[in-house]
């Protein structure tokens, strides 16, 4: 069969992966783009660099694959990052937003206050967050009059990534997005599965500036991106990285888990066709919508996982790689009283304050680079349990095990670790490239390549699997130490 080609826009790099149609893969390549902090909570990125990006990568595979016989294009990326555009040439109007961006907290504070929260939760399942998009474009159109007005009159277009990504690929000639990342705008019913009129105008959003929506396996049109393929080809299977990475692990039953481990980390558990109003601490996310027919999924955010170990190699310089963490850790017995709480943007499941600060606590004469690496890497499995407390006693289901995937995956002291203190077996995805995979699986679907899930879930799929091993007594004290350290910044 033919291959698919899988773009995966992450909030650090753009991959272009070839898989294919059994999900192996074939190529891959990356590239990496800037970070931008114009001060202190606020986040940005260059879309225009994001897409000169896209045609490198994809560039760069063309030149030693064969690409002739290419069955689509795919598209994973961050959820929640957003860009405004000018309507026809798709050039940036303003840097993306991203979604670890906080400017709009003070304008989610008042929302808050006005009572407007669970009118929002009860048609988003989501909360107020300036984490989701819809704030960060209020405080846009606030602060710059000229783009809300471009807005209202049409020049200008919204979207979270793949939508610019889209656009661009099929030359202005498709404004589309999917459901996944709909969703995560704050602006889009998750009952009804349209935008919400309401919610655009408490945002000051113009609805007219927002895409279709079509289902993730449905055609975004055709891209022979820019002239590289020698063909235009479909572009199918359009996700959010997180939802299409539970989509890769074929975690399509009621009760199936995962975690994917990047940046930060996202941790869904499929709850079946019907809504529910998760307990406090998570979010209802929108898993996927296949055929008219919705799958949900209760949803745990965590701000800091990867980009806590990449604070400690660019910010502090105490690794020069990630990879030196997993010796580094095992380099000491236990991690000497030391805890890392992440909240460099605030913490957020299940704790949900943005205006908490990072700390590191416990710290004594005796403490060496090794015990703060450590306590990085813990941190990510001690904000994973807290995330699965909360997801199982706001669930009726059982949850025996958790799928994982991403690229901190790859450090066997962590993933020990997340196994030892959530008490739970972990199985792990030896491919790294899930949400691209995920979105890929998408697109075949869509193509009729694969008739249906069940035969996406009989794909062999290689993992490694982490039982637990540590003491519950010794998880137990480790557990209450990190609670102590929470509290300090809370």
């Amino acid at each position: 069969m033919p291959p698919i080609l899988a773009l995966d826009q992450s909030t650090s790099a753009t991959k272009a992966v070839l898989f294919t149609d059994q999900g192996t893969v074939l190529d891959r390549t990356a590239r990496e783009h800037r970070q931008i902090y114009p001060q202190p909570g606020w986040v940005e990125h260059d879309a225009e660099e994001i897409w000169r990006n896209t045609l490198e990568v994809v560039r760069d595979l063309a030149a030693r694959r064969d690409l002739s016989t290419l069955a689509g294009v795919s598209i994973a990326n961050q959820r929640e990052t957003i860009v405004i555009f000018e309507r026809g040439t798709g050039r940036p109007l303003y840097h993306a937003m991203v979604w670890q961006c906080r400017r709009g907290d003070d304008l989610c504070r008042a929302l808050a206050r006005a009572g407007q929260n669970e009118i929002i939760r009860g048609r988003t399942g989501l909360r107020v967050d300036t984490y989701f998009s819809a704030s960060k474009l209020q405080w846009l159109v606030r602060a710059r009059p000229d783009l809300a007005s471009k807005l209202k009159a049409g020049g200008a277009l919204l979207g979270t990534i793949d939508t610019y990504l889209v656009y661009r690929l099929t030359g202005g000639r498709l404004f589309a997005t999917d459901p996944t990342n709909a969703s995560r705008t704050l602006l889009f019913n998750v009952r009804r599965l349209r935008w919400d009129d309401t919610l655009c105008e408490l945002f000051e959003v113009p609805p007219r500036a927002l895409p279709e929506v079509r289902e993730s396996s449905a055609q975004f049109g055709e891209t022979d991106v820019e002239g590289i393929l020698a063909r235009p080809v479909p572009i199918r299977g359009v996700m959010g990285d997180s939802q299409a990475s539970l989509f890769a692990q074929a975690c399509f039953k009621t009760g199936m888990a995962k975690a994917t481990f990047g940046t930060g980390t996202s941790v869904l558990l499929n709850i079946g066709g019907e809504f529910q109003l998760p307990a406090e601490g998570l979010v209802c996310a929108l898993a996927w919508v296949i055929g008219g027919q919705p799958t949900y999924a209760f949803e745990g955010i965590i701000n800091y996982s990867a980009a806590t170990v990449a604070w400690l190699q660019h910010q502090l310089g105490l690794i020069d790689d990630a990879a030196e963490t997993e010796s580094l850790a095992r380099a000491v017995g236990d991690n000497g009283g030391v805890y890392l709480v992440p909240a460099f943007a605030g913490l957020s499941a299940p704790y949900w304050k943005p205006d908490a600060r990072a700390a590191i606590v416990g710290m004594t004469a005796h403490t060496r680079r090794e015990h703060i690496v450590r306590a990085a890497l813990e941190s990510i499995a001690y904000q994973l349990r807290d995330v699965l407390d909360v997801m199982k006693s706001g669930a009726t289901i059982s949850l025996q095990s958790i799928h994982a995937d991403g690229g901190p995956t790859a450090n066997g002291f962590l993933m020990q670790f997340v196994a030892d203190l959530c008490g739970l077996e972990l199985r792990v995805a030896n491919v790294s490239e899930s949400s691209a995979w995920g979105a890929a699986s998408a697109g075949l679907l869509g193509l009729g390549i694969h008739k249906s899930r069940d035969t996406l879930a009989g794909l062999p799929r290689p993992w490694s699997l982490y039982r637990p091993q540590m003491a519950t007594e010794r998880a137990q004290r480790l557990l209450e130490g990190w609670q102590s350290a929470v509290k300090r910044v809370l």
